[in-house]
C-alpha cells in the first residue's frame, strides 16, 4: 500500500496557491467594504476620523440648512458603497470562472482595473483630506492584488500581452437583438467610465457641479465658513468614488467585450448593475436630489443596462448554452 506523499506547504503557499484565492479575498473586501459604507450612511454618523478632522459630528452639521450637507454627503458615500459591491462582484466572476480556465484577457482586466483603482487613491492627495480608514484597506489590498496577479500570471498559456483586451469573445451582428443588447452593456460600460473619470476630476478641482449647491442651498463660501475642513473632506469622498467608478466601469467593459456568453456572466453582471445603480440613483430619491439634469447620465445608464440584460438574456442564459447561431439571430 502506497503511502501519500509528505505535506511539503504551509499555510501561505495554501492560501497564495495559484493566485486566485488572494484575487478573491480581495473582491470579498471590497464587498464588505462597500456594504459597511452603505450601512453606516444609513445610521447617520460619520466615521470616527471623519468626525475628528471636521471638527463636528453629523448631529451637529445637521442642524444647519436643513441637514442638506449631512444628505448629500451621504448621498456620495452610498454611491460608492454601491461601486464597491458590484467591483467586487466583477473581480470575483473574473478569479473563479475566465481566469481559472487560463483567459489572458481576465488576468489583464483584473490587473488593469485594479491599477486604476490603486491610482485612484493618489486623487486623494489633490483634497487636501487623506484619512487612516482608506490608507489602511489600501495597504491591505495593494499585496493581495499584487500576489494574486504575480502568482496567477502562470495560469496564461504562455507570452501574452496587453492586447489580448482588444480581442471579442464572440463576434455578433450589432443590428441583432443579442447584438444591440451587447452594444447597451457595452456602452455602460464606457458610461461608468467616463462618468468616474469625470467625478475623480471635479473631486480634485472644484467638488462641486452647481446642482449640488442649488440642492445643498449654500456657496462654498458658506461651507468654509462652518468649517474650512468641511470641503476637503466631501473632495475626498467625491475624488475617491470617482476612482472606484473608473475601476468599475473597466471590469465591466472588458468582461461584456473579451468573454464568451455564459450564464455566470449575465447572472454578475445583473447583480453588479443592480447594486451599483439601486445605490446611486436609489440614495437620490432617499435623500430628495431630484435634479433630472443631475440625475439624466445615471438614469440613462440604468436604462441601458437594463435593456442590455434584457436583450442578452436569451443567447446567455439558454439551457443548454446557445449555440453561436443565437447570436446571429
Amino acid at each position: 500500500m502506497s503511502q501519500a506523499p509528505p505535506d511539503r506547504g504551509g499555510l501561505a503557499e495554501a492560501f497564495v496557491a495559484d493566485g486566485r484565492p488572494p484575487l478573491e479575498a480581495a473582491a470579498l473586501c471590497l464587498l464588505l467594504c462597500g456594504g459597511f459604507a452603505v450601512f453606516q450612511s444609513t445610521t447617520g454618523h460619520f466615521l470616527p476620523h471623519d468626525v475628528a478632522y471636521l471638527g463636528m459630528d453629523a448631529g451637529q452639521l445637521c442642524g444647519v440648512h436643513e441637514c442638506r450637507i449631512v444628505l448629500f454627503m451621504f448621498h456620495d458615500r452610498v454611491a460608492f458603497g454601491g461601486v464597491l459591491v458590484a467591483l467586487g462582484l466583477l473581480y470575483l466572476w473574473l478569479a473563479e470562472f475566465p481566469l481559472r480556465a487560463g483567459e489572458a484577457w481576465a488576468w489583464w482586466a483584473l490587473a488593469t482595473s485594479a491599477a486604476a483603482g490603486f491610482a485612484g487613491f493618489l486623487t486623494y492627495l489633490g483634497t487636501g483630506y487623506l484619512d487612516a480608514w482608506h490608507g489602511v484597506a489600501t495597504a491591505f489590498l495593494m499585496p493581495l492584488f499584487a500576489v494574486g496577479l504575480a502568482r496567477s500570471r502562470r495560469l496564461l498559456p504562455g507570452r501574452t500581452s496587453i492586447a489580448a483586451l482588444l480581442r471579442p469573445g464572440i463576434a455578433v451582428p450589432w443590428r441583432s437583438a443579442a447584438g444591440i443588447g451587447r452594444a447597451l452593456l457595452l456602452a455602460t460600460g464606457a458610461g461608468q467610465i467616463g462618468a468616474g473619470a469625470t467625478i475623480a476630476a471635479v473631486g480634485m478641482t472644484r467638488v462641486f457641479v452647481p446642482q449640488d449647491l442649488v440642492y445643498m442651498d449654500v456657496t462654498p463660501a458658506d461651507l468654509r465658513a462652518l468649517s474650512p475642513r468641511l470641503i476637503p473632506l466631501i473632495a475626498h469622498d467625491r475624488a475617491g468614488f470617482g476612482g472606484a467608478l473608473l475601476a468599475c466601469g473597466l471590469a465591466w467593459l472588458f468582461c461584456v467585450w473579451c468573454a464568451r456568453p455564459s450564464r455566470s456572466l449575465w447572472q454578475t453582471l445583473l447583480a453588479a448593475g443592480c447594486a451599483g445603480f439601486a445605490a446611486a440613483i436609489g440614495v437620490h430619491v432617499v435623500v430628495g436630489y431630484l435634479d433630472l439634469v443631475h440625475l439624466a447620465p445615471a438614469l440613462a445608464g440604468a436604462l441601458a443596462f437594463a435593456t442590455g440584460m434584457v436583450l442578452s438574456f436569451a443567447p446567455m442564459c439558454a439551457v443548454p448554452p446557445a449555440p453561436r447561431a443565437a447570436w446571429s439571430a
